[in-house]
Parts: C-alpha cells; sequence; structure tokens
C-alpha cells in the first residue's frame, strides 16, 4: 500500500489490517491479535441509467430523494467510467478487476445458448460494413478470480440479487464465490417488472401488480437483516432501468401531469421511464433503510454506480404497455454526446457515489478519474487484503480518493469492436489521459485505414469539435497507448472486410407479386392474394433476431415473417411472426422478434394479403446485441435487375 492508503487504515475504524489471502490454495491466515469488525460491502449497480438521471448530478425532471440522501452522505465522482458502454462487459470488469477486452466479453451476449469463452474475429460481414467485427464471448471463465471469491476467503458471506448476465450454469454467481444468488437468472433481465411475469423461468413470489425491484430490495433487505452480526459483500444489481419499459401506474400518471410544467424543449420527459427511475430510487431507499437499522451503518460501504450510459434513443419495440411514450426518446445524456452503446462521453461516463465510513466525507465531490476496473484493487488496498497472484488487475486503487487526496490513474482505455447502427456506433476504441481522449474508428476511412477523433473534454464535454486534424502530434502520441492496451490485452482488433462493397443480391418473388426498384425503394405490386418475397442471403450467425422494417402499404391484410433453419426447410406457421401494420399509404417502422436461436437458412417476408403497392425502404435483422447482422437496403441503379437489392449480412 502507498502512504495515502496506510492513513486512511489507520484513522479508519474498522479496516481489516489482519487478513492476508492466498488464492490457489485458498488460505486465510489470521494474525494472533484479535481483528476490528470488518466493514461490511453493499454494491449497487443500475442498468442503463444514465449520468444525468439522478437529481444530484442535476436532472430536474427525475425524482431521486433516496439517491440524493445518499450523495449527501458520501462521496459523489463527476468522472466514473465504466469499462464498456454495453453491461455484461462492465459487469465483469468489476468482479475481475481486468478490461473487457482481455477477458473477451465485450458485448452483452452471455445469455445465448452458445458457450464461447474466448472472443474472437467474425468470419465474415455485410458488403456495406468496412470490418470484420468481434464475435464476444459468452460467459466470465471460472478461472478467474472474482471480488466475491477474494471476500468469501476472507471470512465474508457473500451475496447477489438481481441482474447478472455473465453466464448460466456452471458460470453463475454460485460457481463465482457467491453463497446466495436471487432470482439466480442468466438472462439480461425479466420479460416485464410488473408481475404477473410472463416468462416462467423467473420466478419471485409475487402478488398481481408486484414491481420487481420492490420484490428484489425486499429479498436482499432480508440477506441484511440475516447477517448483520457478520460481514457480507452484498451485490444488488438492479434490474432497472434497463427495458422492457413498464412501471407503476401512479407514477407513471404522476409524471404525465409534471409535463404541464416542463418546458417543451426538455430533452428528459418521458413519464414512464421516469416512473422506473423511482422505483429504482425506491429500492434503494430500502436498503439503506436496512442498513441503518440494523445498526450497522457505521461499518458499512455502500456503493452506487450505473453499468453504462442512458438509453438516448426512443424504443417502441421494448415498451410493455399502450402509452403515448412509445416514440419519446427514453432520457437524455445532455451535455454529454450519445448514451449506451456509444464510446461519446454519454456511452461510459457513469453516476457514482461511494459512502466509506471513516474515508469519505460527507456531502463531497470529486472531478478524479475512476474506472469500473478499479474497484477490484481499491477494496483490496483499502482492506489490507493480498491480490490473487495470477491476476494482476488492469484497474488502479483509487483509495486515496476517499481520503479526499490527489490521484491520477494514468490513461483511461475502452475497446468495443462492434457495430451498432441504432447509436451509430462502429468497432472503435478510446483512451483518456487528462483532459484529452482519442477514439479510434478501426478501418473506416475510405482508403481502409484508422480514423480518429480527438476532444478535449474539459474545453468541449459535449465532444463537438474534432480536433484531430490540426493535432497530428497528440494524435500519434495517444495513438501509442492504444497499441500497447490493445497489444497487452490480447485484444480482438477488427479487419478490413474482404466483401465490403460486394454486387447485389437478389430475392425472389412469389407468383402473387411483381418486384421492382424505384426512388431507391423496393416496389412490391401484389397481384393476387399471397405476395411475399424470399431470399437465401441471410445471416451466418445464430439468432434470435429483432426484424426491422420500413414500409409504405396500399394493401390489405396482416403482414408476417417466416424463416428456415437447416433442419427445419420449409416454411411453416410455427416459424413465423405476424406484424400489424397499417395499409394508409404513409412510412411507418414495425418490429417483431424473431425467436430461433439456430442460424437461418431462408427468410421471407409478407407484407400483406390483398392486391396492392408496398414500397420498402428497408429491412434489417438485429442481433440480441443491437448488432445489425442483416440489411437490405433499395438501390435505384438496380432497377433494371428487377429485383436485385444490397444486402448486409
Amino acid at each position: 500500500m502507498n502512504s495515502g492508503t496506510n492513513a486512511i487504515a489507520r484513522g479508519f475504524p474498522i479496516a481489516l489490517r489482519v487478513c492476508a489471502l492466498a488464492l490457489g490454495g485458498i488460505a486465510l491466515a489470521r494474525s494472533a491479535q484479535a481483528a476490528p469488525p470488518r466493514p461490511n460491502i453493499l454494491f449497487i449497480l443500475a442498468d442503463d441509467l444514465g449520468w444525468g438521471d439522478l437529481g444530484c448530478y442535476g436532472s430536474t425532471w427525475y425524482e431521486t430523494p433516496n439517491i440524493d440522501r445518499l450523495a449527501a452522505r458520501g462521496l459523489r465522482f463527476t468522472q466514473a467510467y465504466a469499462a464498456n458502454p454495453l453491461c455484461s462487459p462492465t459487469r465483469a470488469s468489476l468482479l475481475t478487476g481486468l478490461h473487457p477486452a482481455r477477458i473477451g466479453i465485450t458485448a452483452p451476449v452471455c445469455h445465448l445458448p452458445q458457450e464461447r469463452l474466448e472472443a474472437h474475429l467474425a468470419g465474415r460481414a455485410p458488403p456495406t460494413q468496412k470490418t470484420l467485427h468481434a464475435d464476444s464471448a459468452t460467459r466470465l471463465k471460472t478461472e478467474y478470480v472474482t471480488l466475491a471469491e477474494v471476500f468469501k476467503a476472507a471470512g465474508y458471506t457473500t451475496g447477489h440479487f438481481g441482474k447478472w448476465h455473465l453466464g448460466p450454469e456452471p458460470y453463475s454467481p454460485l460457481q463465482q464465490g457467491f453463497d446466495v444468488d436471487v432470482p439466480h437468472w442468466p438472462g439480461p433481465g425479466p420479460t416485464c417488472y410488473i408481475a404477473p411475469w410472463k416468462s416462467p423461468a423467473f420466478k419471485l413470489p409475487a402478488q398481481s401488480g408486484d414491481h420487481v425491484e420492490d420484490l428484489m430490495a425486499a429479498e436482499a433487505v432480508k440477506f441484511i437483516q440475516a447477517n448483520k452480526h457478520r460481514p457480507f459483500y452484498l451485490n444488488y444489481w438492479a434490474f432497472s432501468v434497463h427495458g422492457p419499459y413498464d412501471g407503476k401506474k401512479d407514477l407513471i400518471q404522476r409524471y404525465e401531469a409534471k409535463l404541464a410544467k416542463l418546458p417543451a424543449d426538455s430533452p428528459q420527459r418521458n413519464p414512464l421511464y421516469a416512473a422506473m427511475v423511482e422505483s429504482l430510487d425506491q429500492a434503494v431507499g430500502r436498503l439503506v433503510r436496512a442498513v441503518d437499522e440494523a445498526g450497522i451503518a457505521d461499518r458499512t460501504v455502500i456503493v452506487f454506480l450505473s453499468d453504462n450510459g442512458g438509453v438516448f434513443w426512443a424504443h417502441p419495440e421494448y415498451h410493455k404497455d399502450e402509452s403515448d411514450w412509445q416514440n419519446v426518446p427514453i432520457t437524455s445524456n445532455a451535455p454529454l454526446r450519445g448514451g449506451k452503446a456509444t464510446l461519446y462521453e454519454g456511452g461510459t461516463r457513469e453516476p457514482c457515489i461511494i459512502v466509506w465510513p471513516g474515508a469519505t466525507r460527507a456531502g463531497s465531490t470529486t472531478d478524479s478519474i475512476i474506472q469500473s476496473t478499479d474497484f477490484f484493487p481499491t477494496f483490496v488496498d483499502m482492506l489490507d487484503l493480498a491480490a490473487p497472484s495470477a491476476q494482476k488487475p488492469d484497474g488502479v486503487s483509487f483509495a486515496p480518493v476517499l481520503a479526499g487526496k490527489p490521484h491520477d490513474r494514468g490513461p483511461l482505455f475502452c475497446h468495443f469492436p462492434h457495430n451498432i447502427p441504432r447509436t451509430g456506433a462502429l468497432p472503435s476504441c478510446y483512451v483518456r489521459v487528462g483532459d484529452w481522449k482519442l477514439i479510434r474508428f478501426f478501418r473506416d476511412n475510405d482508403d481502409r485505414s484508422d480514423r480518429f477523433e480527438l476532444y478535449n473534454l474539459k474545453e468541449d464535454l459535449g465532444e463537438k469539435n474534432n480536433l484531430a486534424p490540426g493535432r497530428p502530434d497528440k494524435v500519434k502520441e495517444l495513438n501509442a497507448l492504444l497499441d500497447r492496451f490493445l497489444a497487452d490485452t490480447h485484444a480482438v482488433i477488427p479487419q478490413p472486410n474482404p466483401a465490403y462493397g460486394a454486387p447485389p443480391q437478389t430475392w425472389v418473388p412469389s407468383k402473387d407479386c411483381i418486384l421492382s426498384v424505384s426512388d431507391g425503394q423496393f416496389v412490391i405490386r401484389a397481384i393476387g392474394h399471397d405476395p411475399f418475397i424470399r431470399t437465401e442471403d441471410v445471416p451466418d450467425t445464430p439468432g434470435p433476431f429483432t426484424l426491422e422494417i420500413r414500409m409504405l402499404s396500399k394493401g390489405a391484410g396482416q403482414a408476417q415473417a417466416f424463416w428456415t433453419t437447416a433442419d427445419e426447410r420449409r416454411f411453416d406457421k410455427s416459424r413465423s411472426v405476424q406484424l400489424e401494420v397499417q395499409h394508409d399509404g404513409q412510412w411507418h417502422e414495425y418490429s417483431a422478434p424473431i425467436p430461433c436461436s439456430d442460424r437461418l437458412k431462408a427468410f421471407r417476408f409478407d407484407p400483406g394479403t390483398a392486391r396492392g403497392e408496398i414500397r420498402l425502404a428497408w429491412l434489417r435483422l438485429i442481433d440480441q446485441v443491437g448488432q445489425v447482422v442483416s440489411e437490405w437496403r433499395f438501390k435505384a441503379e438496380s432497377a433494371t435487375q428487377g429485383i436485385d437489392t444490397q444486402p448486409h449480412r
């Protein structure tokens, strides 16, 4: 430990000074002298909560009195970062202290049935995509030593409550150092927040109308009460405020009433999401009250953090009600640029509050830069635990910050080798050093070289002014750091896509329709009652998928999408989904789940069941990460070929 940390430990009445951990043989050595009571750890992780979604971070729309009071009790960080703009990678970094690039989990795919322990370069990509992106690992390997294992070896009772999303059995919390796992759910979240649940696998004791966060908090409170006389490490990883978007009706109505007093140009104005934020706040209040009522507040460390930035676009397919708010952006991260699934500040800068009795000062704020990888070494440092010798953390202890001392963690890195068209994200990585931030977009120039954006965050928090063209010296300096980081972590680096710019592929029409391309749109002229188009140009990746379509129709009847697999080669109603479309001659966008976990063999779209003209701007299939795996856009120059299109696999 450094001298600053030693000073904290000497002045901290509950610091553990006599505990040594030997992982491998895992043996606990206690000194003959009695140790003071060990501090409890309550780690609260919100899901998709944006940097500006709390009252204590400046929001005047959301009501978060409990989290605001927590900030008044401790230290609030203005420059805390997630290691990734999506959830599973950040969660892995918290538990191990390692960069997602090193672990290989760079996307939230750990609920998928495919067990992939190492990341690798994708074998193919759409012709409209310049790079081959990374296929993320889908499980957190049990060979990594987790925080739960470190605490458990030091005599702590360990419990995980809420979202996990790092793999099902045998990669669940119960195999990663936790004594308790509630609700023992490997997926990305519940199918809805209000009971009754629509997924039989998600089981909690509930009455109709109960909110999942209330039930999860009640279960965690039981854990606190049962373990108040012994040290515990409680991971409360909330399901909120991730989609699907539904909330308590009384809260939604109250925020709808508040809209009348809200300025018309307010970027945060979604009552449904506001109700979800308040439910999260209520759960945090219950946990903190449980600590206080148990009489253990003076020896309980409380951490509040979010796993990535807020969703800054409208998300109608995630709504579970019939509200008018389906087309209103979920939230705004302004003045930060972007949000979830981007490498701009809105994607990885997070709200963070730490209450550490005997260390942090009530109501204090710090501009010190920290990252999710830093919690592992900080806990080890503050509690004088021996770190696992075979797992050197990528993070840096921020113990001096907790004592109000200066702290320079050095360069901050993030690696995100994925395409997310919904947010505009391209395969990229960034480094931040001081006020400077360099983003490298892999192979994004016309000559297939890397493209760079450089920002001075002190002068340009919104990342509006790209300084890279005028500062080649700074670009070169920071890019060298990125080179070393990528090499050290053995990161999967996107490479040029050999299929980029390939010629169009063909769709086949049914006998009941005629195809053409006009004005950059695909025109389907239905001449019978069974018009459809089909293609075998499908993604070479397992599902499930989401189908998205932009369509104008003057036809009639219900639209439907069909698919086949290698095992089931015939189109059948059992492998189809229906879309409720409007045949009003106006452009609309539709989406529907494609619940196929296998690789597709062919895909078919039926736009209706009657004669009429239908126009398509695009169809696309999106995987569960939000990455487009197939996109078909229709170009005017293909008109002479009748039914040719430009695919995006």
